[in-house]
């Protein structure tokens, strides 16, 4: 394959390997971790181009900013359309959403003013209201993703640049705190307990877990490995972890099952991204989640599980291992993949439409290992829609082969969104 070059997905059904067209029509396979989907568009470019925004975080985001005419364009759930967000307070505070459609013209919102680009159907409505609530004023204004500018190209961080502040919370790892560095940016501040993981192993892997980049992705910025106890250095989430956040807002989000499924598909998304670079979690829950500015929701500590010394953690039958989220084969042989995150995924999804009960309620482990190896799954929350049911109960398939990858998982809870119309 060739640098800059166009490809024609014919199958992407595969995990690792898709089957692409060239130019010449000459069909093959290529690693589908090198190539990245072209936006023809030119959108990216653009303020107000949100792209994978869901209805509900677009809607949350346009009412904060409470201003007429305030306006995102994000993807629609249907591939390869696009849904103008349009705030108005007349005739009272609302979001309108609006589809972009297209002809042989080119864009078009409503069919008396088709522009070539989308754009320009932009530029014109910012003139003319011409059939929308009102004319486009403004895009939101967005803080920049946390990643912009601090592409630094260094993993080690020097301690001086770093001023700590409160204590977030503690776990099996250590202390965390809220940060700045370099006075500006803040940070969340992990500060590893001395001999409860393998550093050395650890510091490099973090050289390769600061290039993981993904916007529903905890990013790490980098460490503190000259001196003890070492600094895990990532950005900072303002909420909290998602577990918290679900318990705390339980009576609001039970009655709101478009901010729940949103909450699944976004970690669908970030483990997606992960499962596409072969990187497996090992520990995902909804403790391990957190929760930002906007709804946005990110998958925090990959990979952390795999440095663990604490007896108590790595054997299956230590306390802090996470049984409640595990398959089978983890349970049986410690045999960790891709798949077994799916599983955890479910029980994942089962948290977020329960609100942060506990899996499982007060069953003990060694209880809980009998009725996962019997084949016993978690039963459906009170007001779950079947279909999502649906999606977690193949998470649970004791076979890791036919549980489905992510990147399928995310469509299908894009596709129930939109056809429960809360997308």
């Amino acid at each position: 394959m060739t640098k800059g070059e166009e490809y024609e997905v014919l199958d992407d059904s595969q995990d690792h390997w898709w089957q692409v067209r060239n130019k010449l029509g000459e069909e093959g396979f290529i690693p589908s971790n090198y190539v990245k989907e072209k936006d023809g568009l030119g959108l990216q470019n653009h303020d107000w181009y949100v792209a994978d925004m869901s209805r509900q975080r677009a809607e949350s985001l346009l009412k904060s900013e409470d201003k007429e005419g305030c306006f995102v364009v994000r993807n629609s759930s249907q591939k390869g359309l696009y849904t103008l967000s349009l705030f108005t307070k007349v005739p009272h505070s609302q979001v309108k959403h609006y589809h972009i459609k297209q002809n042989a013209q080119g864009f078009y919102l409503s069919e008396k003013h088709c522009c070539a680009t989308i754009p320009e159907l932009i530029e014109y409505h910012s003139y003319n209201a011409g059939g929308l609530a009102c004319r486009l004023k403004c895009p939101p204004g967005r803080s920049k993703p946390p990643t912009a500018g601090l592409s630094h190209g260094k993993w080690e961080i020097d301690p001086t640049e770093l001023t700590l502040l409160e204590e977030l919370g503690s776990g099996q790892f250590g202390v965390v705190k809220r940060g700045k560095w370099k006075g500006t940016i803040d940070v969340a501040v992990k500060m590893m307990k001395e001999n409860t993981m393998s550093e050395d192993d650890f510091i490099e892997e973090a050289k390769v877990m600061t290039k993981l980049q993904h916007t529903n992705l905890v990013q790490l910025y980098g460490v503190c490995s000259k001196n003890r106890p070492i600094f895990i250095i990532t950005e900072y989430m303002k909420h909290g972890s998602l577990l918290q956040y679900l318990r705390k807002h339980k009576p609001v989000l039970l009655s709101d099952m478009g901010s729940l499924l949103d909450m699944a598909i976004q970690v669908a998304r970030g483990m997606a991204y992960l499962e596409r670079h072969n990187y497996i979690h090992r520990d995902l829950a909804a403790r391990n989640c957190l929760v930002g500015s906007e709804n946005i929701v990110k998958v925090a500590d990959f990979g952390l599980a795999r440095y663990v010394i604490d007896d108590q953690y790595t054997s299956n039958g230590g306390a802090k291992f996470p049984i409640k989220w595990s398959p089978p084969e983890v349970l049986n042989y410690t045999r960790f993949s891709s798949k077994s995150d799916v599983w955890a995924f479910g029980v994942l999804c089962w948290e977020v439409f329960t609100c942060g009960e506990m899996p499982y309620g007060r069953s003990k482990n060694p209880e809980v290992v009998e009725r996962v190896q019997k084949g016993q799954v978690l039963s459906r929350p009170q007001n779950c829609p079947h279909p999502i049911y649906d999606v977690m109960r193949v998470c649970w398939a004791s076979n890791p082969d036919d549980r489905p990858p992510f990147r399928q998982m995310k469509e299908e809870l894009v596709e129930i969104a939109q056809n429960l119309h809360i997308d």
